[in-house]
């Protein structure tokens, strides 16, 4: 028996149910309430006379009898789907959807000057940018990707490196390094006021340094600790201490004047921003242009 048009629909649901395993992230992705995917999936479930999930208030399981629709159909989606995805290269202006989770600094460092070119380009696409610190599975919250510095990807990925390895530095302001004097050790730092880093998973992060026996910690005191780079550089410039991050990110007020580079001796590089996204899944054709023109602008070299 052939399915109907309305059991080819909910099959595309199921699919997204059993990826996530949350109604509300399958919504999500499927352009749909939770309320409407969770009425389908029971109009469905009583088409076909069985029960295909496992649904409490805690977790949503595969069925034995879901198990075995999902092996079934999950493949032949997704030939169907890369289908679609090739016909993008016939079309005259390429349209679809790309929502990405992008660590804060990578969005206005990469994305922010890329953005303009590739929507003046790319008119009929659309993107969902959240740029945030915090750590999360991209597959699972319903992302096609993340950007992340090249030592914090997750594993099993496929990965795009987006720029070369970054220089990480120690900036203040021409008045707090007035009143406070100038480091020249990393271990000054110590009797110096500095502003905490707090990384995606809540820990402290430790200033990184280079010196002459190779790299180094040293965990600060800080009496302020910040999550993203924007408020920290606000905060050194008033004068409130010393910051530390990724040489581009100072750029534009180490040119200015209102902050100044010091330790540059002791400098440290680590890995640059890295693209990555699912294995299991079809890269969609706007991020693949999206990786492309950033590869062509080289906003950060």
């Amino acid at each position: 028996m052939l399915p109907n048009r309305a059991d080819l629909a909910d099959f595309a649901y199921v699919l997204a149910i059993a990826r996530h395993r949350n109604f509300r992230l399958a919504g999500l992705e499927m352009g749909v309430s939770a309320s409407a995917l969770s009425h389908s999936l029971k109009a469905l479930e009583g088409r076909l006379g069985v029960r295909l999930f496992n649904r409490t208030n805690r977790s949503v399981t595969l069925t034995t009898a879901g198990e075995e629709l999902l092996g079934a159909i999950d493949a032949p989606f997704a030939a169907i789907g890369q289908a679609v995805e090739n016909l993008a290269r016939f079309r005259d202006k390429p349209a679809g959807h790309i929502r990405l989770n992008v660590v804060a600094d990578a969005a206005t460092l990469l994305l922010g000057p890329v953005m303009p070119v590739f929507l003046d380009r790319y008119p009929d696409i659309v993107v969902d940018i959240v740029a945030s610190n915090r750590l999360v599975d991209v597959v699972g919250e319903g992302f096609d990707a993340g950007i992340r510095y090249g030592g914090t990807v997750p594993e099993d990925m496929i990965v795009q490196r987006l720029s070369p390895d970054l220089r990480w530095v120690v900036a203040a302001s021409p008045g707090y390094l007035e009143r406070f004097g100038v480091p020249t050790r990393p271990e000054d730092l110590r009797d110096h006021r500095c502003l905490g880093v707090r990384l995606g998973d809540d820990r402290i992060y430790q200033w990184e340094f280079e010196g002459p026996e190779g790299e180094f910690a040293i965990a600060l005191p800080s009496r302020v600790t910040v999550n993203e780079t924007p408020t920290m550089q606000a905060m050194a410039i008033n004068g409130a201490g010393m910051m530390y991050g990724t040489e581009p990110a100072f750029a534009p007020h180490i040119a200015q004047g209102s902050l100044r580079l010091v330790l540059e001796d002791w400098s440290t590089t680590g890995p640059g921003f890295h693209l990555y996204y699912s294995s299991r899944r079809q890269v969609p054709v706007p991020l693949r242009l999206l990786l492309d023109l950033i590869r062509e602008l080289r906003p950060l070299g």
